[in-house]
């Protein structure tokens, strides 16, 4: 068991507490109040992370997604800027622990500050200016794509009934 608690301690994150649920239960991982500004590197085995009272405003799409054992999540507390870039945690919580998103509370942009994360919708969340145009230009090649497709195909077909006709009236003009 000795072996286990090492090897498990350093995964630990460095501002952080890591301690064994006892046996192979997994961790209890305790980051809060270290002023944190971005969520550490976790261990696959965390069971318990505290994150509250830290000065966390976003968490990147992904990063919690190794943790499939996870039983408790606390991050309240913490200046959350609730704009489209914060959908992944909402949508992540909402998965994971309802009762943790019903305690997270925005802190900006301003028409929404105060208010709980679970309670915003998608007008709310904002766009994100910047992804919209890549969205339609791809939209737009491929589209793009498919009318000249459909062009072309069109024009082999109208070039395939002409040459079938003057094949009939060649052959009727033979016989």
């Amino acid at each position: 068991s000795l072996l286990f608690h090492t090897t498990q301690s350093k995964a630990c994150p460095p501002s952080c507490h890591c301690q064994p649920l006892g046996g192979m239960r997994g961790l209890c991982v305790d980051c809060s109040s270290q002023k944190l500004t971005q969520v550490p590197v976790l261990p696959a085995n965390t069971r318990r992370l505290y994150l509250q009272n830290n000065s966390l405003t976003s968490v990147p799409p992904g990063a919690l997604d190794s943790l499939s054992s996870l039983e408790e999540v606390k991050i309240l507390d913490n200046p959350w800027n609730c704009d489209c870039h914060i959908l992944y945690l909402k949508l992540w919580l909402e998965d994971v622990s309802a009762s943790s998103l019903a305690n997270v509370r925005c802190a900006t942009p301003a028409p929404v500050s105060m208010k709980p994360l679970r309670q915003l919708t998608g007008n709310e969340l904002g766009i994100c200016k910047r992804l919209l145009p890549v969205k339609c230009l791809e939209f737009f090649w491929r589209d793009l794509t498919l009318i000249a497709g459909a062009i072309i195909t069109l024009i082999l077909v109208a070039l395939a009934l002409k040459c079938s006709k003057k094949l009939v009236c060649q052959t009727s003009l033979s016989q």
